[in-house]
């Protein structure tokens, strides 16, 4: 089984790697891929970063971590990035493909709403990430919940504290930390 994590990672952070972790440990997964959305419909516009700075900035957070890679399959399509047309993409390239969908609590609630959701969970199981204390989804069609631990690590807020000019490290990945500095990402102010 194969672990989709898909996602603005703008910037990825010590959250997505920790949840993703435990995925792969607790589904039994052989790899998780990250991938980096170009532009995701409920999203439109509010990207702090580019495709191609998100996606270098997930490979420099993978980079040597054993099961991690990066899935590039959404940054080469023009227009919104919707999880039916990906999985569809992926099992015609990989026709053995056995696709996990890893899902915060957020996005499963939202999951009847989406783009032809029947077909998703057609496509793919949905394994949904939950915090202590979190509500009990009842969603059709989740196929595992895996408990995650409470991290309050927030990509607007990283986005904030790079505009402000104020230190990202220790959220982020040393070398993710680095590239926003050295490319001035979300300087503009824009969260």
């Amino acid at each position: 089984m194969v672990g989709l994590f898909g996602g603005s990672f703008d910037p990825i952070h010590h959250g997505h790697l920790i949840v993703a972790r435990i995925a792969a440990e607790e589904l039994g997964l052989g790899q998780v891929r990250f991938m980096p959305a170009r532009a995701q419909p409920l999203k439109a516009g509010r990207h702090g970063a580019g495709a191609a700075q998100r996606a270098a900035m997930v490979e420099l957070a993978i980079a040597g971590e054993p099961g991690f890679a990066l899935e590039p399959i959404e940054l080469g399509r023009e227009g919104y990035s919707y999880t039916v047309d990906t999985l569809r993409a992926l099992r015609e390239r990989e026709p053995g493909l056995d696709p996990v969908l890893l899902l915060g609590m957020d996005a499963a609630a939202d999951l009847p709403r989406w783009k032809e959701s029947a077909a998703v969970l057609d496509l793919a199981r949905v394994a949904v990430f939950a915090r202590p204390g979190s509500p009990v989804l009842d969603v059709p069609g989740i196929w595992r919940v895996v408990d995650v631990p409470a991290l309050e690590i927030s990509a607007t807020e990283l986005r904030r504290r790079a505009a402000a000019g104020r230190s990202i490290r220790y959220w982020v990945p040393d070398a993710v930390a680095d590239y926003v500095a050295t490319h001035g990402l979300y300087r503009d102010g824009d969260g």
